[in-house]
């Protein structure tokens, strides 16, 4: 929010002073004011960059005050002509904002005073005869043109003011949003909001196609598939998404994958701001009739790309099985009430995570120890709720050719015609998710094409981080 706004002058007699500012008394004192606010920073320790040295002028300048409570944004404008007093007439319209606030949206406004009123100066002398047009009352003074451009901003988020029968002062702040990151065909786009309600027929094509298909369980080039667009539009349009911050990005869940805790992992264990409830409420499923589930289901690496489903296939039917005598147990050993897992139950699922333990080994562990986990608890949903949550984070896989990183660094790895199409994926960086994904493998049948890999032994190794 705009705390005030000023317009400034250099004078060959007097030097800088402030001639308008808003609120009255934000800056300087105003003498015979019946308000004893005083101003939101000392000018005299700011003064001499608010019309600063020739080397800074005519250029974004931000300055923050000794206390660092409030920063002042602002362009100082220098016109030469001969018309002016030593050739030169000096100005600047600055904003006062906290020092804590995104200063982004606020420059181009800042920019957009400066190069308005420089041009009605050039024009028309709009601002140094401003003294003389406001005794005749032909025009609206500055002041009051500052103190309506502070109220809508603050209060619109825009303005559009005449100021006289030539000249508009149009301007509007636009949230600033940091540059996305990359969307790959492995990344799983979970929206963060019900797209449904806000979806316009006006929309682009290409945008209602791909938001039609993001579950949160498909990737990125399955998405592109079933949208019947092509993967480089897919991924166009769901980093527009990404920019506007309605979707985020996570990595393509299998069984395979390991999963480990962050630091994130103590507020969960604390229940902060009540999390184990809102787990619970996500993850929890209600015990149904039908038979339990094989390994085949829960099983298996899953495998990636569009129109070729994996082992678990982002399924959810297959969380819903059913175990004898588990429900009872469970009661018995008081883990689940009713068909809410219980909080230490829900801890001890998130706590169990390791490097080095896959999600079907982490799976059968509790399995073996007494909990049909996939009776009570959607694991996609858990490992979901813990990565977008900062408890957990995915433990990538990686393969490393020492022989193919020599090459690369020696500059003689060159691609070879009917070559082993994985060796451009052993310098380490790229993940199983991109190979599962680009060639269509499942995670079983990249580690059996690797062991056939024309390499030496020992050559090629496996790493986890």
């Amino acid at each position: 929010m705009i705390q005030g706004i000023f317009y400034a002058r250099f004078f060959p007699e007097e030097g800088t002073k402030i001639v308008a500012q808003s609120p009255p008394g934000c800056i300087v004192p105003v003498p015979g004011a019946t308000t004893t606010k005083p101003p939101l920073l000392d000018y005299s320790v700011l003064q001499e960059y608010i019309i600063p040295k020739e080397a800074f002028r005519n250029r974004y300048i931000t300055v923050t005050d000794p206390e660092g409570k409030y920063s002042v944004l602002g362009f100082p404008v220098s016109i030469p002509s001969p018309r002016y007093s030593r050739n030169e007439f000096i100005f600047n319209f600055g904003l006062v904002v906290e020092n804590d606030v995104d200063q982004v949206p606020y420059e181009r406004v800042v920019r957009r005073l400066a190069v308005t009123f420089a041009e009605m100066e050039k024009q028309s002398a709009y601002l140094s005869q401003d003294a003389v047009a406001a005794e005749s009352q032909a025009r609206r003074p500055i002041e009051s043109l500052l103190e309506i451009i502070k109220e809508d901003l603050n209060n619109y988020g825009e303005c559009m003011i005449p100021v006289d029968d030539a000249n508009t002062i149009n301007m509007k702040l636009f949230p600033h949003h940091p540059t996305p990151p990359e969307v790959r065909g492995w990344h799983v786009p979970v929206a963060k909001m019900k797209f449904a309600d806000v979806v316009d027929p006006t929309w682009d094509l290409t945008l209602q196609r791909v938001i039609a298909h993001i579950d949160g369980v498909s990737d990125v080039r399955r998405i592109a598939f079933l949208a019947d667009v092509s993967l480089e539009l897919a991924q166009l349009a769901l980093r527009h998404l990404l920019y506007y911050d309605t979707i985020l990005l996570l990595d393509t869940f299998f069984f395979g994958a390991c999963y480990a805790p962050r630091p994130g992992i103590h507020d969960f264990v604390a229940n902060v701001g009540g999390m184990i409830d809102e787990c619970a409420n996500y993850v929890c499923v209600s015990p149904s009739p039908s038979p339990s589930p094989s390994s085949g289901q829960a099983g298996g690496s899953g495998r990636g790309g569009a129109g070729r489903g994996g082992d678990d296939d982002h399924d959810d039917d297959h969380h819903h099985g059913n175990y004898d005598g588990g429900a009872e147990d469970a009661n018995r050993n008081g883990t689940v009430h009713g068909h809410r897992v219980s909080n230490y139950m829900l801890i001890k699922l998130m706590t169990t995570f390791c490097v080095g333990k896959t999600v079907m080994e982490w799976l059968k562990g509790h399995m073996d120890s007494g909990f049909d986990v996939l009776r009570f608890v959607d694991v996609r949903r858990l490992v979901q709720f813990g990565v977008i949550k900062g408890c957990l984070y995915r433990v990538h896989k990686y393969v490393v050719s020492k022989q193919y990183l020599a090459a690369l660094a020696t500059g003689q790895a060159r691609p070879v015609a009917g070559g082993d199409p994985l060796q451009k994926y052993t310098d380490g960086c790229h993940t199983f998710d991109q190979i599962i994904t680009e060639q269509n493998l499942t995670d079983a049948e990249i580690m059996d094409k690797l062991k056939s890999f024309p390499a030496p032994a020992g050559d090629l190794t496996v790493l986890y981080r």
